[in-house]
């Protein structure tokens, strides 16, 4: 027997968290009061059990690109039995509800294609996750003249410039199917849980980059990389890839052994910086979308 119920307590979202973290092993997982922060009024994270055991887990919140996000997850010794469906349906349902006209998914797994198409999801974009390994000598970033690369954390000054100065414009710069819209509150709780390994770069008393580190408290070997933006007009002079070689420098200070970015298809540019100073393409996660009610 199939049952979901809501995941409320904080027992809940750790059950929640661990299904996310074992079908997404090689991705950072929020912890409890991030998932908690970055809710909205419409979220509604669910779990499944079959016959009284762990099965799956399920969210369905607003998107920062408009509609819902519905993302069902099944471990993957209860997968063909119906839990999907169960909890697709059922998110689907909480996102009409909430008055969206559609939502959107990620495929993370082996087969999951199949599985969408049946309900009317049809792809939009793609990320491809790039990954480096810490070789434990990284070098200095070579930063180019009339830069310079500093500490985010304690620089309130910075802080109060960053989004509206830096990431609100490379936000509408990103390679998705529709703009991103999120307040600047939604920036530091849901997008950069902490600024302790954030970097930015600033020319005399300009903010012109940014750069740095989410830690993964589940596996504090690796790290994730935050957002790396760049002033519009500065793109293409090298900043970039000196932020990118001063979080590296910085992870290998740290003793981590690797680091790894998702970038959407459309950002070819960045895959190719990325590659440029040793990262290998990993994995790749399409993003589906579909009107509602589901058809299927």
């Amino acid at each position: 027997m199939i049952e979901l119920r809501p995941a409320e307590s904080d027992e809940d979202l750790e059950a929640w968290r661990s299904v996310r973290s074992a079908v997404m092993p090689n991705e950072r997982t929020s912890s409890v009061a991030e998932l908690r922060a970055g809710a909205d009024r419409h979220t509604l994270w669910l779990l499944a059990y079959v016959d009284g055991k762990l099965a799956g887990s399920g969210v369905s919140t607003g998107a920062s690109t408009g509609g819902a996000f519905t993302q069902p997850r099944v471990l993957p010794a209860f997968r063909r039995r119906g839990v999907g469906t169960q909890l697709l349906l059922a998110l689907a349902d909480q996102a009409l509800a909430c008055g969206y006209a559609d939502a959107g998914a990620q495929l993370e797994a082996p087969g999951s294609a199949a599985f969408a198409a049946r309900f009317g999801f049809t792809e939009r974009n793609r990320q491809i996750e790039q990954v480096y390994a810490i070789r434990g000598d990284e070098p200095q970033a070579e930063v180019p003249e009339g830069i310079t690369i500093a500490p985010l954390r304690g620089r309130a000054d910075l802080r109060a410039r960053l989004y509206p100065e830096l990431v609100e414009p490379a936000l509408t710069d990103l390679a998705v199917d529709r703009p991103i819209a999120i307040t600047e509150e939604e920036w530091w709780s849901s997008w950069i849980a902490s600024d302790e390994w954030a970097f930015v770069a600033v020319a005399g008393e300009e903010l012109v980059g940014m750069a740095g580190l989410l830690d993964d408290e589940d596996h504090p070997e690796r790290a994730e990389n935050l957002l790396t933006a760049v002033r519009r007009d500065l793109r293409g002079r090298g900043i970039a890839r000196a932020l990118k070689r001063h979080t590296l420098r910085c992870a290998a200070d740290r003793g981590l052994t690797e680091v790894y970015t998702w970038t959407q298809t459309g950002n070819e540019a960045m895959q190719q910086l990325n590659r440029s100073l040793g990262y290998v393409d990993r994995n790749t996660v399409v993003t589906v979308r579909a009107a509602l009610p589901l058809a299927g």
